[in-house]
Order: structure tokens, then sequence, then C-alpha cells
């Protein structure tokens, strides 16, 4: 296919994209920005499309890992670095939902029991986890293999899931 035929035929599947970017960003101007980033980037890299395989597709993933690295980019603009010992890592895209009320506070602590309640060989993995440790740092704090913390922490979310089922 000559550049300039795949130039028309990505032209021509703009109309079936532009839903699903929209779907991503649920704004128009990102829309339109997403949609011009894909298109150059699939017509910069247009002699990695395989003829015969499906374009809608290949073009649809880049635009998805396009869009998921511009989110996490901006993630990153937000999120700050306190250089003491601890090093946390504060993001300041935490927002309210508007869903803090009294009932929430004795949901939460009705949560917190819930993962006190687990047996410490669950409830740590899963916190861990929980507070942004990868599943290989956690492997290598708790002595672990590493299938044995994914397993873990699964089964610390199915018991969860069944105590807390009244709140669903």
């Amino acid at each position: 296919m000559t550049s300039i035929d795949f130039g028309y035929t990505l032209n021509d599947i703009t109309k079936v994209l532009r839903p699903m970017a929209m779907q991503l960003t649920r704004d128009h101007e990102e829309t339109n920005d997403l949609l011009q980033e894909t298109l150059f980037k699939a017509y910069r890299s247009r002699h990695r499309y395989h003829k015969g395989t499906n374009l809608k597709a290949w073009v649809y993933t880049i635009m998805k890992n396009t869009f998921l690295s511009d989110y996490q980019k901006k993630v990153r603009r937000k999120t700050y670095v306190d250089t003491t010992e601890n090093q946390y890592f504060l993001n300041s895209m935490t927002q309210r939902t508007g869903f803090e009320t009294a009932d929430t506070k004795v949901n939460l602590k009705d949560i917190n029991k819930a993962i006190e309640n687990l047996s410490p060989q669950y409830s740590r993995p899963f916190l861990m986890h929980y507070r942004g440790f990868k599943y290989n740092e956690i492997a290598n704090e708790l002595s672990l293999p590493l299938g044995t913390v994914k397993n873990r922490i699964f089964i610390a979310r199915q018991e969860l899931k069944d105590r807390l089922r009244s709140f669903s």
C-alpha cells in the first residue's frame, strides 16, 4: 500500500475512531487532539502495518495507548515527591466525591474492621498492595514467591467482597 493510499484509508476510518476517542476522553477538544495525534502516529508508523490485518484494530490500539500515555503524564505532573526519608508520593489529583457523609464514615470503619479481621498472611500483602507497592516489592519484603503474593492479595479481595456484601 502506498503512502497516499494509506493516508486515504486512515481518513476513511476516522469516522469510526471518533466515537471511540470521545468515549475515552469525554471532551470534544481532547477527542480532536487524540484523533490527530493517533492518525499522525499511525501514518508515521505505517511501515509497521501488515497488509491484510485489521487496520481499525491497529489504529485503535495506537489511540488507546496514546490516551493512556497522556493520562499517565498528567497524573505524574500532578504528583509531588516528598524528599524526606520516607519519600511519600502526594497526588494532587485527589478530589472529594461528595459522598463523605456520616454513613460513609461508618462504612469505612466496617471496611477497616473487615481488613483487620483478615488473617495476617492475607492482610499484610493486601495492605502493601493497596498502599502502592508492586507485587515484586511485596514479594521481596515478605520473602515470598511472586505467585504466592498475587494469590494472597486475590484471596484477601475475595474475602473482603464476601464480608462487605451488605454495602453493594
